[in-house]
């Protein structure tokens, strides 16, 4: 099946379409692609955090200051989210990954990767991408921030000596002892941790002593940040970010790159819906067989609104976004499953401090493919 874009090319819409239709062809190209491997030739050690910067606020400052003091001599490398420009949350980021790349370098990362499309994944299946990139990057630590509470000092403990968590539903279990170490739910920072910690245990990535756990910043509103950039007020939310965020913000917006979050390929999700044979639908990813019946016997639709009533409720509150995403990528679950089982085939880097710091890590990742986005 094949999806024609014929809209003007100076809008955000048009963006948007371009970045899915160029993500899409490099996706399946990686997923026939294989690692490598080779012996390091350089021995800093790696610091490597995974987050999605959207946009880089006072809270992700703050993590990645603790981090550099604890590692002074370190060369901290930035995992930014990565094809599709979707969130866990199966949500459009604000801005694309290139901007949040420079927002990173701006405020002292040395070097940023591309992570994994989260979006169009199950969080399962983007934690052990995530855990493979770790991995890959053979990280020496990593920084992590958590919302502090007596409970969750044992799982940290637990973690802290390499010891996986698995979280179950309403407790968290010792994957080694079994033992429930707490009962009921996590904060979303703190559930995030313990996945990574599941994920990392099952790829057989010892851990120990390499998580940095960094108490999070209370009080950085989201809401208030995406408000202000939607209105075009980015001054209006400088308590929760930093200058040179505001700088690239600011930037993006005269350049008509942001705000990308609204944005979804209408027309291509439309088509895809409208247009696909009952097999083409019935193998994309996430994409449940209720709502795959639903979009067949209701088709065809005119408006996102109308095939949103026929998303059924997942397990996660965000199934309905990631729904919307896996038909934008057209990914379907063989692909899928191709792609992590090799990931990460290639490290694509996003954007680095300078020359230097981009030849001491080709030094210190010999071992794995590298490749320098322009």
């Amino acid at each position: 099946m094949k999806y024609m874009v014929d809209s003007p090319m100076n809008s955000r819409e048009s963006l948007v379409k371009r970045i899915l239709i160029k993500d899409r062809k490099m996706f399946l190209e990686d997923s026939r692609k294989l690692p490598m491997f080779k012996e390091p030739e350089s021995d800093v050690k790696i610091i490597a955090d995974f987050t999605e910067y959207n946009p880089l606020h006072i809270g992700h400052l703050h993590c990645f200051k603790e981090a550099k003091k604890i590692v002074p001599g370190g060369m901290f490398v930035a995992i930014v989210p990565g094809p599709f420009e979707r969130s866990g949350r199966g949500l459009p980021y604000i801005m694309t990954r290139q901007a949040r790349s420079k927002s990173a370098i701006a405020l002292g990362a040395d070097v940023v990767v591309e992570g994994p499309p989260m979006g169009i994944m199950g969080s399962g299946q983007y934690s052990i991408c995530l855990a493979r990139m770790f991995k890959a990057l053979d990280a020496d630590y990593i920084p992590r921030g958590y919302k502090p509470s007596p409970e969750f000092k044992v799982i940290l403990e637990r973690i802290s000596k390499g010891v996986g968590v698995a979280p179950k539903p309403y407790r968290m279990v010792d994957m080694e002892s079994g033992e429930v170490l707490l009962h009921g739910k996590l904060h979303e920072d703190n559930y995030v941790i313990v996945s990574l910690s599941k994920s990392l245990t099952k790829i057989d990535f010892n851990f120990q002593d390499k998580f940095i756990f960094v108490p999070r910043l209370e009080d950085v509103s989201g809401t208030i940040i995406r408000e202000a950039v939607v209105s075009g007020e980015i001054n209006s939310a400088k308590q929760f970010l930093p200058p040179e965020t505001i700088k690239i913000l600011k930037n993006e917006l005269e350049l008509d790159r942001a705000p990308l979050h609204q944005i979804r390929d209408v027309e291509g999700i439309l088509y895809t819906v409208n247009q696909s044979t009952v097999n083409d639908l019935k193998i994309l990813s996430i994409i449940d067989e209720r709502t795959r019946e639903a979009l067949l016997d209701k088709r065809p639709f005119a408006s996102i609104t109308e095939l949103m009533e026929c998303v059924a409720r997942g397990f996660s509150r965000h199934h309905p976004q990631r729904v919307l995403s896996s038909l934008e990528a057209r990914i379907d679950r063989d692909t899928l499953r191709r792609y992590i089982e090799n990931y990460p085939p290639v490290i694509r880097i996003l954007n680095y401090k300078s020359e230097e710091v981009l030849r001491e890590f080709k030094k210190r990742i010999t071992h794995r493919r590298l490749e320098v986005c322009q």
